[in-house]
This record gives C-alpha cells, sequence and structure tokens, in this order.
C-alpha cells in the first residue's frame, strides 16, 4: 500500500508548457491555424441557460427528490458545460472584445448560483503564468486544506462534496492577486438578481435544483473527477494529464488539458485537431479513459491524497500583473 504523502512533490524546474508551446509551434507551424475565437459558444452559453431555467421552472412546484434526481442526471452535465464556457470567457475565446467576454461569462454564470465567473477569470489566469506556485496559483489546495481532508475516502468523498466551498476560501492565500474589482461588484448583481427572479417567478426548488446541479456539476459526481484529472500526480513527475474519455462530448473537450495548457488561445472545439497535428507530444503521455474510474481511485486509494500535486517555490523574478 502507497503512502500518502504528507506535503506536496517540489519540482527546482519552471512550470512545463511554456516550453512545450515552443516546441509545438516550432514542430508544428500549421496548428497557428487553430488559435482564434468561437463566437458560436455564446449561442451555447444562452442556449444552455436557457435550458436550466427552464427545468428549475417546471421543478419548482415538484417534489425536493426528483430536484435532487434530475440535478444529479441532467443539471450537473449542464451546469458544467456552463463553468466550461465560463472558462473559455476567461480567456477571450468567444468574443473579440475583453467587455463581450466579461458580459458572456456573467451570463453563463447565472445558473451557478453563486456568482464566480469574473473572479475565475483573475485566479485561473494566474494558474496558467505560475503553475505550481503555492502564493499564486488557486488551482493548488491550501496546506490546511489537504491536511483537514487526509487520506481517507470520507474525508475525500466530502471535499469533493462541499469542493466550491473549499475553492472560495483559497483566495486570502493568494495575496498578490487582486480580489475584486467593478466587473465582480457587477457580476455579483447579475447573479444575485436572476437567484432572487427564479425564486420570486418559480419557488424556492427552483433556486435549489440550480444549487444542487452547481454542486454536483464540480463536486462527488464523476465530472467532479475533472479537478483530480487536470493536475493531480497519478504518474509523477508529470504534473498536468487530459482525459479522452465519451464524456468530453457533454463537457466540450474541457479534458483535453494538456493540449489547453499548451496553446490556452485554442478554442474548446479545436482541440482535439491540435492533439491530431501532434500525435508525439500528446500520445507519449499519460492521460485517463474514464473520471468515473478516477473517481473511484482518488477516493479508495490512500496513497493519493491533496498533497498529490506538484509545487515550484521560484518564479524567476516574474512579477504578477493583477488584470480581470
Amino acid at each position: 500500500m502507497t503512502t500518502a504523502p504528507a506535503d506536496f512533490l517540489y519540482a527546482e524546474t519552471p512550470e512545463p508548457h511554456r516550453d512545450r508551446t515552443k516546441g509545438l509551434l516550432r514542430d508544428h507551424p500549421g496548428v497557428r491555424e487553430l488559435i482564434g475565437r468561437n463566437p458560436a459558444s455564446f449561442l451555447l452559453i444562452a442556449g444552455v441557460v436557457a435550458l436550466q431555467t427552464a427545468i428549475a421552472a417546471l421543478l419548482g412546484g415538484g417534489p425536493w427528490w426528483l430536484a435532487l434526481a434530475v440535478a444529479y442526471a441532467v443539471g450537473a452535465f449542464a451546469n458544467h458545460s456552463l463553468f466550461v464556457l465560463v472558462h473559455e470567457c476567461a480567456h477571450n475565446l468567444v468574443f473579440r472584445s475583453r467587455t463581450g467576454n466579461l458580459l458572456a461569462g456573467m451570463l453563463a454564470d447565472c445558473p451557478n448560483v453563486v456568482p464566480s465567473s469574473v473572479s475565475f477569470r483573475a485566479y485561473h489566469l494566474k494558474h496558467h503564468s505560475f503553475q505550481g506556485d503555492y502564493d499564486l496559483d488557486a488551482d493548488l489546495p491550501s496546506r490546511w486544506e489537504a491536511r483537514l481532508v487526509g487520506h481517507t475516502l470520507p474525508g475525500k468523498a466530502l471535499w469533493l462534496l462541499l469542493f466550491p466551498v473549499f475553492q472560495a476560501l483559497r483566495p486570502p492565500r493568494l495575496k498578490e492577486i487582486r480580489f475584486a474589482n467593478a466587473w465582480t461588484f457587477l457580476n455579483w448583481v447579475v447573479v444575485f438578481a436572476y437567484d432572487a427572479a427564479m425564486v420570486l417567478l418559480f419557488g424556492p426548488l427552483a433556486l435549489l435544483y440550480l444549487a444542487l446541479s452547481f454542486f454536483f456539476s464540480i463536486g462527488l459526481h464523476p465530472l467532479g473527477a475533472r479537478w483530480i484529472q487536470e493536475h493531480y500526480l497519478t504518474a509523477p513527475p508529470q504534473e498536468t494529464y487530459s482525459y479522452y474519455g465519451p464524456l468530453n462530448i457533454l463537457a466540450l473537450n474541457v479534458g483535453y488539458h494538456n493540449e489547453h495548457h499548451d496553446l490556452p488561445s485554442v478554442p474548446w472545439n479545436r482541440l482535439p485537431r491540435l492533439r491530431a497535428a501532434a500525435p508525439e507530444m500528446y500520445d507519449t503521455l499519460a492521460w485517463h479513459r474514464s473520471w468515473s474510474k478516477l473517481l473511484w481511485r482518488f477516493l479508495a486509494d490512500p496513497g493519493i491524497s491533496l498533497f498529490s500535486r506538484m509545487v515550484r517555490r521560484n518564479r524567476a523574478g516574474v512579477a504578477v500583473v493583477a488584470e480581470v
């Protein structure tokens, strides 16, 4: 039985994707054609928001257990796709203008009940620039978080169930990143106004359905294994992993995580073409076939804990530029 790590694994090398990007563009210059935006993503945002609003309205007068069942079987996938589209907006991959992407992200944020698109943008872009830097990478769990959760199945299951809560407790650690600005407050107004409208028009069960969909979409659900897949050290020392299973269809190719980190300016619909263009770069890496199997492995294997992450102490003198 593998012993759970008591601390992160520390790397003395820079984050790997900067060099991988250089090699990719050098050896496969044609992939530059994949860089761009996908305005059709906005149609997906509008459609999924309308779908979730309609389902919530229909469930508003029903029993709570039906809202729970539909949230797990349907709503989780819908809200997860909206989170992926928020991610696209964070990288300015929907519209040309920064403002257009910020507003589109807020719309996608509405069924998620808790406003996060603007904050996610700020913290996520730093994750790309400073992968593994404990003071700048919000994707890394906090040390107190890892010690609290431990390596047992109940602890890790509770962590996934409450994953949004633990994420919300990480920003105070990241003191160099500005927590909020005017766009953040507008994001709060938009989402909380949507929440209030759902309760007033369709009742509290409608909002409960959306809240359950949100928690399942990134928590204790096969979709929640995405967070383990992306950077948890299941085949160390490799620190970024892709998922190439069938759920990428509903998850808008978010499983193509190495590809995304190597070329973040490629929209979700072109990521499979990026992998196909450079098979020697991706087929030689460890990758995951099933989120469900990975979820069980994470929960049941005491050798995997929140400390199963690569951390680096040296940012090579790069300064942080606060932006949203």
